[in-house]
């Protein structure tokens, strides 16, 4: 028999995307989400439609003791979603009641494994103020300060579930991830992230003309690409280690220099008009020492080769989208 998994927050990015790479290593596939996925069809053999803080849609999905379960679902978006405090509460509450629900019904059910989906967004904002030297390792997490209240639900999350591990002897990995990017994710309307964000400016925007930059735009950052993040996530879950542990791109860059990456894939010439907006931290980047003494891997895909696939995939978005 085949393997069988639950993917929680299948209809979002991540999510569609590990899907597909389980259904093409022969698993059986149950996918969950509040929506279906908004940019492709899901490859999953079962998809339901249902809210995760409800207790009775968690019992309905988690109805037997899945080989593997995946809980990426959570309530975020990019810096205009998590950095304003407009959404503190509900992000709170939704994404910790969502965890709550699935990690207590994962024991009840003894699943396999569970892998969690926790942020860079928890390390502390003191190591990350100078943009040329942040400090991303994993035992830089205490004392914990976070930058966003985004950052502390994750941080208690990750707690969540090494406590079930401990308590109850559950199998639980949990990794946390640098900003990812990729097609087939929200790339407009205020929850996308950097990447999609610049791509969608730079595909709407006339050659010699000008797109918006939050900030100075020297602000620091490493993007990984969606494919290297889901192949990471599949080796620790096969692994055993527990974690925490990075899932990100060493290759640091300015949103600046992001942006001239993403000007030179389009072949257009623009100009960066940097006004007001929300920022986060100076500087963060991917500390990978742990990812390859654990997993004996690391990623190699260079930011440039995955802004060329997600821009060609916003840019026709764009187009279709103003016919």
């Amino acid at each position: 028999m085949s393997k069988t998994a639950l993917v929680c927050g299948a209809g979002g990015f991540i999510g569609g995307h590990m899907v597909t790479r389980l259904k093409k290593e022969g698993y059986w596939v149950r996918g969950v989400d509040l929506k279906h996925h908004e940019y492709k069809t899901t490859d999953a053999d079962e998809f339901v439609v249902g809210d995760l803080r409800d207790q009775t849609v968690c019992r309905e999905v988690l109805d037997r003791p899945f080989d593997e379960v995946y809980q990426l679902a959570a309530d975020m978006g990019g810096a205009g979603y998590i950095f304003t405090g407009d959404h503190d509460a509900d992000v709170m509450h939704n994404s910790a009641t969502i965890n709550l629900n699935i990690i207590h019904l994962c024991h009840q059910q003894k699943v396999g494994k569970v892998f969690y989906s926790s942020s860079a967004c928890m390390y502390p904002a003191y190591n990350q103020e100078d943009p040329d030297n942040p400090k991303c390792s994993e035992d830089s997490a205490y004392p914990a300060a976070p930058d966003s209240e985004y950052g502390w639900e994750k941080l208690f999350s990750e707690r969540l579930f090494l406590a079930y591990n401990r308590n109850y002897g559950l199998s639980v990995r949990v990794a946390r991830f640098h900003n990812i990017f990729g097609p087939y994710g929200t790339w407009k309307d205020g929850r996308e992230k950097a990447p999609a964000a610049i791509c969608r400016k730079v595909a709407e925007a006339s050659d010699g003309g000008e797109i918006e930059i939050w900030g100075d735009g020297k602000q620091t950052r490493s993007f990984l690409f969606v494919d290297e993040c889901v192949e990471a996530v599949r080796r620790l879950m096969l692994s055993d280690f527990t974690g925490p542990v990075n899932i990100g791109s060493e290759e640091m860059v300015t949103i600046n220099r992001l942006a001239e990456i993403t000007m030179d894939v389009a072949r257009k010439t623009l100009t960066l008009k940097h006004i007001d907006g929300p920022v986060g931290v100076r500087g963060r980047n991917s500390d990978n020492a742990l990812l390859r003494s654990k997993l004996e891997w690391e990623p190699r895909l260079m930011l440039r080769e995955g802004i060329d696939v997600t821009y060609k995939w916003i840019e026709e978005q764009v187009v279709s989208g103003s016919k």
